[in-house]
């Protein structure tokens, strides 16, 4: 196989602004795996929060070369396995090669990944649109100028519950809301009520990812259902999420891609739990991968492709009708000209 990486900017339609952080353009890089006739192409963007850039991404991906040109494509399982020592400090590496040899992998096959899984693509759930942190006047707008019935609202600011109560006045939209871990306890536990009056359906990741013990005392005592971000990164934090979340948001860039994001579902399944799967502002070269995973889920955020002003790629079609899949093998992406 062959290997090719690129790097390629993704302008955003407004600045986007967490607890944590702003950009008005997302870096990604680009993996293309070529085997014969056919490629797969996989994504993953650069994170400044994880310490995951163009030059370490780029590295790691460089020294997996002289394996990959030994290898045919084989199952991605597989080919993970073999190379996850080469990825052990570079998840977000992993994952753009990972989901490159699932797309190569089901075009080998003539199938559309979904079909390959044998998962129904009418059960796909409705994804959320984020709305970033910033005035209550410029989040009303971003609401009016895309208007859709599912909003997921981004907190961590001193007066996070103005802002929903102010939401709530311009829409009827169902709300999800994410403090990117800006809150303690009793904060969450105290909101959760006027939340859930408000229409919230649930509160992702309202603590630090280390405050168990306040986590626990979210999970018994909060309103509203609970989901863990970033409390639950790789395959080993799904079973410490139990008892303290009543579901996770699996971000394929962190866990590794498509491999271990499937076993992290099985698992949070098969301990009750409710299962999401996040996006990180990718072009349509990894929302396209994840709406072919999305039949399995109960929850999505796959609304990266949708906050660009340009995107770089052509993939699946989301609405509030449903999600259109490209008539293509593999993931259905496909790279722009230019």
């Amino acid at each position: 196989m062959h290997i090719e990486i690129l790097v390629k900017e993704l302008p955003l339609k407004h600045t986007f602004t967490i607890a944590h952080q702003s950009r008005d353009v997302q870096t990604t890089i680009i993996v293309k795996l070529t085997d014969g006739d056919q490629y797969g192409l996989g994504e993953s963007t650069t994170n400044p929060f994880y310490g995951m850039n163009v030059e370490n991404m780029t590295a790691t991906l460089e020294a997996a070369k002289p394996l990959l040109e030994k290898e045919s494509i084989q199952h991605p399982e597989v080919l993970w396995e073999k190379t996850k020592v080469l990825f052990s400090n570079n998840p977000f590496a992993q994952c753009a090669l990972d989901m490159a040899a699932w797309d190569l992998f089901a075009k080998k096959q003539g199938k559309k990944l979904y079909e390959y899984w044998g998962f129904d693509p009418k059960n796909i759930p409705l994804t959320n649109f984020t709305i970033g942190i910033a005035s209550v006047e410029k989040m009303v707008s971003k609401m009016k100028e895309f208007d859709w019935p599912l909003y997921k609202i981004k907190l961590g600011t001193d007066h996070d519950m103005e802002i929903i109560r102010e939401l709530r006045k311009h829409t009827d939209a169902i709300f999800r809301i994410d403090a990117n871990c800006a809150w303690t306890a009793e904060q969450a536990i105290r909101y959760s009520v006027e939340l859930k009056s408000l229409g919230v359906e649930f509160m992702e990741q309202p603590l630090g990812k280390d405050d168990l013990e306040g986590m626990k005392e979210v999970f018994n005592h909060s309103a509203l259902p609970v989901i863990a971000d970033e409390s639950c990164i790789v395959e080993s934090d799904v079973k410490k999420c139990h008892g303290l979340f009543h579901g996770i948001n699996v971000k394929l860039v962190k866990a590794g891609g498509i491999t271990p994001g499937l076993r992290m579902i099985k698992e949070a399944k098969s301990l009750g739990m409710k299962t999401m799967v996040g996006c990180m502002t990718e072009s349509s070269v990894g929302i396209s991968a994840i709406a072919h995973l999305a039949a399995i889920l109960d929850y999505v955020d796959m609304d990266g492709a949708m906050l660009l002003s340009k995107d770089i790629a052509a993939g699946v079609k989301i609405s509030p009708d449903g999600v259109i899949f490209p008539d293509r093998p593999g993931t259905g992406a496909k790279l722009l000209e230019g």
